[in-house]
């Protein structure tokens, strides 16, 4: 059988043993506080995104190289799964979103799962369109969500309803007239192993637009 993806904690573990580092000098480094580090390691808890961010930057690592994979080759059949827990994903939040990664203890996922709460109500509040590799799936969970695209005419979305569109293509996701916030299930898929690279990079510039 194959065997269990290791957790963020397994992957610290091991990032500090193969640097020789203690768990005191791991956290001058990275600047994250040794008791946090303690707790990742022991999986009773998880990093939001910005600090996700400042580990890979000071350990000078990829931040995907922080999601879990199994080294070796999977099978045909993989067996693999994952429960989602919104209380266990991986956050990345910013003044006109909230984004909510699911089974991040799956690397070189082919759909890649997330839950986004959207409070942008502009184009223009969202910034450059996205475009990343794959296709995605997005169902509205609570509210009306305005999808704004490259080529077509801005479509809404009230609960219940979804869209299916090709993600290389531009797109954005706003809230609609008289809706403060909605929320979305989303599901991205590519056959590009750097896809949640790709969207991590993408969600980074989005937070520097934020800033003042």
């Amino acid at each position: 059988m194959p065997q269990p993806a290791p957790t963020l904690g397994a992957l610290l573990r091991r990032l500090r043993d193969r640097e020789g580092l203690t768990l005191k000098q791991m956290s001058e480094k990275c600047g994250i506080p040794v008791s946090t580090l303690s707790k990742v390691e022991h999986d009773r808890l998880t990093l939001s995104y910005d600090k996700l961010y400042q580990l890979s930057q000071r350990l000078g690592i990829r931040m995907s190289d922080l999601f879990a994979e199994n080294t070796v080759t999977a099978p045909a059949i993989t067996a693999r799964r994952s429960v989602g827990d919104i209380g266990q994903a991986i956050r990345i939040e910013t003044p006109n979103y909230d984004y909510y990664y699911l089974c991040t203890e799956l690397r070189r996922k082919r759909m890649i799962p997330v839950i986004t709460k959207i409070r942008a109500h502009s184009v223009e509040q969202f910034g450059d369109l996205s475009h990343h590799a794959g296709e995605e799936y997005v169902y509205v969970l609570k509210g009306q969500v305005v999808v704004a695209t490259e080529f077509y005419d801005p479509v809404t979305l009230s609960e219940g309803q979804s869209i299916y569109i090709d993600s290389s293509m531009g797109h954005a996701y706003l809230t609609a007239d008289g809706c403060d916030e909605a929320e979305v299930l989303g599901v991205m898929s590519s056959t590009d192993d750097d896809l949640m690279q790709e969207l991590l990079n993408i969600h980074e510039v989005q937070k520097r637009g934020d800033r003042p």
